[in-house]
């Protein structure tokens, strides 16, 4: 069963579609752009919630549907929750964040 779904290939990270425990190995579903990832979460993850689909240095920009969505504030490994205690939001950054 797909317990997440990335929008396109390429993308840094992937929505939870059911409660993930930390250990779990989830299979990702890419929505545009090919065949099923697998991960294994790091941390428990809540339904609706993203998680990272490869290790995020430090400040770089995280992608969502292909577009950058924030920044890392931390160093985020694969598998780990990704939300407001490690990402900085672009959603008011007019720049683009590219």
């Amino acid at each position: 069963m797909r317990k997440a779904a990335a929008h396109k290939r390429g993308d840094d990270v992937a929505v939870a579609v059911v409660d993930l425990s930390p250990g779990e190995e989830v299979e990702v579903a890419v929505l545009e752009g090919g065949e099923p990832l697998r991960i294994q979460v790091a941390e428990p993850i809540p339904l609706g919630h993203k998680l990272a689909l490869r290790p995020i240095g430090e400040g770089e920009v995280v992608r969502e549907y292909g577009e950058p969505i924030g920044r890392s504030l931390r160093p985020i490994p694969a598998g780990a929750h990704v939300h407001t205690h490690n990402l900085r939001s672009l959603r008011w950054d007019f720049g683009g964040g590219r």
